[in-house]
């Protein structure tokens, strides 16, 4: 059998990679002229014109955020993986070795958008914590103000991007390495294992913990949960599967990547379900607890996401299809064993569930700046304008891991555990 172990970039997918990137970079350039994302309001009055550059900002910080994390759990399903020493996915692996390379790129992006609003935008909606007088006579804000300041926001934000893209191009490497090394030389092996190791302790500390807190948790300052990064980490986790589940069958429909089977797209499937079913354990855990609680401090999230006292919420419509679209999709879909085993089947339910953890993302992030709007607050047209950036960054997403996959075997060489993924059987 001669395999088809160089991708070479399709004239289709490159003329959909392009046509996403520009309506991202049209809808941005509209955001820029309409918005006013650097109008010096300081968020003053209460009127939806008060909050053209709240919009513009969030639409960024939302994707932005979202597409990074998606490509982050890409690198932690390799690291989780390598360090378990499975070896079923090595016959597909540099499928999120290229989708973990958009790091390089998205991670600065990231930063410039979250420090650009931080430092730049003279904007507090979404950080009440930058209005320096407001923090004054906050007590809390106050007393969280050692945490919640510029200055340990831009530290935090920049070594978690900077440590992400450190360990993913040492592993990377060291895998290239691997594949131009001696037969038998099993050293590269065991430093993909250390490699892998360190950043399962890093992405621990960070999306497991500090980064959601600045990033997401510190919009609600008031509002905490300690669960909070563990539903942030598995919302973009089951997105990033479902998104290594599309490249994997795009490649396999084109002839490449012969030796995944149905044996290893069928465990693909077993993790969008099971973790599909994780983060509703933890949605549920989270809801339930601060529910049954009815401690206002913590029931103001929810409130302004499903309303209260028999009165719906501008987001309860929302909040409801994100449980229905997580949750119950996946588990009557994807329960049966055939349908975890069908193209057609998982292809669609990995563009549901991605769609699905971005509209997470996007009820996590917006109630909170704009609850002041009352029943304005839920906006279609921003709606479509932070879809129409989401769409600029998946099309970025596309190219870039389209680029990475042409610059090595789809099929890794002289890894001791091919063997084991070519002749997987679950």
């Amino acid at each position: 059998m001669v395999l088809k172990e160089q991708f070479e970039i399709p004239g289709g997918l490159k003329k959909w990679s392009y046509a996403l990137m520009a309506i991202g970079v049209l809808t941005l350039i509209l955001g820029v002229v309409f918005l006013h994302p650097f109008s010096g309001s300081h968020g003053e009055g209460h009127g939806a014109e008060a909050y053209g550059a709240t919009k513009f900002w969030m639409a960024l910080m939302h994707n932005g955020i979202f597409w990074l994390l998606v490509c982050a759990a890409s690198f932690f399903f390799i690291s989780a993986t390598t360090l378990a020493q499975g070896g079923w996915p090595l016959a597909f692996r540099r499928v999120p070795e290229a989708i973990s390379g958009a790091i390089n790129y998205l991670g600065p992006v990231a930063i410039v958008i979250l420090l650009g609003y931080v430092w730049l935008s003279d904007d507090h909606h979404i950080y009440h914590w930058k209005d320096v007088e407001h923090v004054k006579q906050d007590v809390k804000l106050t007393w969280k103000s050692g945490l919640l300041n510029p200055t340990m926001y831009t530290i935090f934000t920049v070594a978690a991007i900077g440590l992400w893209m450190w360990f993913r191009n040492w592993f990377r490497k060291n895998s290239l390495a691997e594949d131009l090394g001696a037969k038998g030389d099993h050293s590269f092996y065991w430093r993909s294992l250390a490699i892998a190791a360190a950043f399962l302790v890093t992405y621990g500390l960070t999306v497991m913990s500090t980064t959601p807190w600045l990033w997401l948790m510190s919009i609600d300052a008031h509002w905490y949960s300690t669960m909070y990064s563990w539903y942030t980490f598995a919302s973009s986790w089951v997105a990033g599967i479902s998104l290594m589940m599309l490249f994997v069958v795009y490649l396999k429909n084109l002839g490449y990547l012969e030796f995944v089977t149905d044996e290893h797209i069928h465990d693909i499937g077993k993790f969008m379900f099971a973790f599909s079913v994780f983060w509703t354990y933890l949605w549920f855990s989270q809801y339930m607890l601060i529910w049954y609680s009815n401690q206002p401090e913590e029931t103001e999230y929810f409130i302004n996401r499903v309303g209260a006292g028999g009165h719906g919420g501008p987001f309860k419509g929302m909040f409801i299809l994100n449980l229905v679209i997580n949750f119950l999709a996946p588990l009557l879909i994807l329960m049966k064993r055939g349908a975890k085993r069908n193209y057609t089947v998982v292809t669609i339910m990995a563009v549901v569930i991605i769609f699905g953890h971005w509209l997470d993302f996007y009820q996590m992030i917006t109630p909170g700046p704009l609850k002041e709007l009352g029943d304005k607050s839920n906006d279609p047209v921003h709606f479509i304008y932070s879809l129409g950036i989401g769409a600029g960054f998946l099309g970025l997403v596309i190219f870039l891991a389209a680029k990475y996959l042409t610059k090595a075997p789809l099929l890794p060489k002289n890894h001791p555990l091919v063997k084991e993924s070519i002749i997987h059987h679950t």
